[in-house]
């Protein structure tokens, strides 16, 4: 197995949503007196909780509380079988068969069937850059019996345990009947079979959403690791507030009125410092990559030399100082289209990151690349505060450059809602927006798949190019470490070329929690199981 097959760790540093702005009705959040319960303030409002639909940040968050997948990443995001008794592949990676443990069950009671988890697996499969490349080196999927699927690769793909323990889009597991829906349709059932399960009663949109500990899951029993091993609900209720205002969350931390605040801003971190009986830490060790995705459809952001004109304009540093402040251990620019520390880390391209253009150069590679004054549309997601800030610096570059920008301010649910539409700016279309990738996932070509250029199946923006797909399906087939190397800077080069989105750094979003929290668990995404509530 060669270095990136499978299990090569990622190094880092250290994570990025939904949602429209919803305020609570009072700036008190009291807990119940003596309740087992979790109260926790996530980055943004939840407005979906299906993390296949969506790639939002906060869905995926929500969606490990009730969901699990057949493996599961360590702390070193190494895939470790889940819901899986035991695996087996054969004929040079091309046939995985795969046995699920025993007692598995459903939130309604329901046994879960290999059958479940083929029709699970099916669904993310469309979604899914990566389920998209398994499909298509895949012969079949089918459930030989309850317990067992088998996958038959007319390819070999030895990442296939990496690639189902994702976090984002995760695979997760449901019911058959429900895997069914349509995967560009929204799940209105929410069934998992995770240590929690979704309580639709109490949820309050713009509030409040609530889950309680299945009592009829069975964890592992093994340690836990981030999302693998025995995942133990220590609590009896996770309860997220949702509280739109930065300072009033800090508040609420501080009286103690919720336990966690997911990502506080920069600005308050010193404050929380101070504050007695809080901690702040770094559970997130890889980060969030900052970046811009233009809509490779229609206007100016469909040709690559405004592209390129338009990221030359950025300075990534000033960027990522909007977003975190001046203490640089909390981000890192400018980077490529792979994170540093990571085996695909190269320098190919970084040009036009590096060297820093006069106004008038810019305008000058504009105007040779056909630009002509037409104004872009920028959704703004002005309620997520680091996409706030990206936005702010982004728009302010363009137009010092003489870009055209409509501004358009809205929260992060309409932009997660707009950015599904191909239609032109002038008949509810878009130009660009920003967002963050899990910088864990950035670790080589099969994994980053904000570069795929598979056109209509590609990530909102929907790139075209099949130069980089044609060099993805080479870097899979090859073993060679010198020639992995030539890919992975041959693949930046092009991506720098093409632009189908601009990497704009590296950050590190810190958490809050009360010190009577014990057990939180370090990775990339904030987990509920094995924390105990002193």
């Amino acid at each position: 197995m060669h270095r990136r097959s499978l299990l090569a760790g990622a190094a880092g540093l250290g994570a990025t949503g939904l949602g429209a702005t919803g305020r609570l009705a009072a700036p008190a959040f009291a807990q119940p007196a003596g309740a087992r319960t979790l109260v926790h303030v996530p980055q943004a409002n939840l407005t979906s909780l299906d993390p296949v639909w969506t790639t939002a940040v906060v869905s995926r968050n929500a969606a490990g509380l009730m969901f699990e997948t057949l493996f599961g990443r360590d702390e070193k995001l190494d895939p470790k079988p889940q819901m899986l008794e035991g695996f087996t592949s054969e004929d040079n990676a091309r046939r995985w068969t795969l046995r699920l443990r025993q007692g598995l069950r459903f939130h309604d009671g329901e046994p879960v069937l290999a059958r479940d988890c083929v029709a699970s697996l099916k669904r993310w499969m469309v979604r899914d850059p990566i389920g998209q490349t398994i499909a298509a080196r895949m012969d079949s999927l089918e459930a030989t019996d309850d317990r067992t699927l088998v996958f038959r690769l007319n390819r070999p793909f030895a990442s296939l345990p990496y690639a189902l323990a994702k976090t984002q889009p995760s695979p997760v597991i449901m019911p058959a009947r429900i895997a069914a829906t349509d995967p560009y349709r929204q799940v209105t059932e929410i069934i998992g079979s995770g240590p929690f399960r979704w309580v639709p009663d109490e949820y309050v949109p713009g509030s409040r959403a609530v889950w309680a500990r299945f009592d009829r899951y069975q964890p592992r029993d093994e340690p836990v690791s981030f999302c693998a091993g025995g995942l133990r609900a220590m609590v009896d209720r996770v309860e997220w507030r949702i509280i739109p205002d930065p300072g009033t969350a800090a508040s609420a931390v501080m009286n103690g009125e919720v336990d966690w605040v997911d990502q506080p801003i920069p600005d308050l971190l010193p404050r929380l410092k101070r504050a007695r009986g809080v901690t702040v830490g770094l559970l997130d060790e890889y980060g969030t990559v900052a970046v811009v995705r233009p809509n490779h459809l229609h206007g100016p952001t469909a040709k690559a030399g405004v592209l390129r004109a338009m990221l030359a304009a950025i300075d990534p540093e000033e960027v990522m100082t909007a977003v975190m402040g001046t203490d640089r251990s909390l981000w890192r620019a400018p980077v490529g289209f792979f994170m540093p520390g990571t085996p695909s880390a190269n320098d190919a391209g970084m040009e036009i990151l590096t060297r820093r253009r006069s106004t008038d150069e810019v305008k000058a590679m504009l105007a040779a690349a056909g630009y002509q004054g037409e104004q872009i549309l920028y959704m703004h997601p002005s309620d997520q505060t680091f996409y706030d800030a990206i936005s702010n610096v982004v728009i302010a570059s363009f137009r010092k450059v003489g870009i055209a920008v409509d501004d358009v301010h809205m929260d992060w649910g309409t932009v997660v809602q707009r950015r599904t539409k191909k239609d032109p700016i002038d008949k509810g279309g878009w130009s660009m927006f920003p967002a963050g990738f899990p910088a864990a996932e950035y670790r080589d070509p099969v994994f980053a798949t904000g570069i795929r250029g598979n056109g209509a199946a590609a990530w909102f923006g929907w790139p075209t190019d099949e130069v980089i797909e044609r060099m993805r399906d080479t870097w899979m087939e090859t073993t060679d470490e010198a020639e992995l190397k030539r890919l992975d800077r041959a693949i930046q080069a092009r991506a720098f070329e093409t632009l189908p989105y601009f990497p704009l750094g590296q950050y590190l979003p810190q958490g809050a929690w009360r010190s009577t929290l014990r057990g939180l668990l370090k990775g990339p995404v904030p987990v509920f199981w094995n924390v105990t509530k002193g």
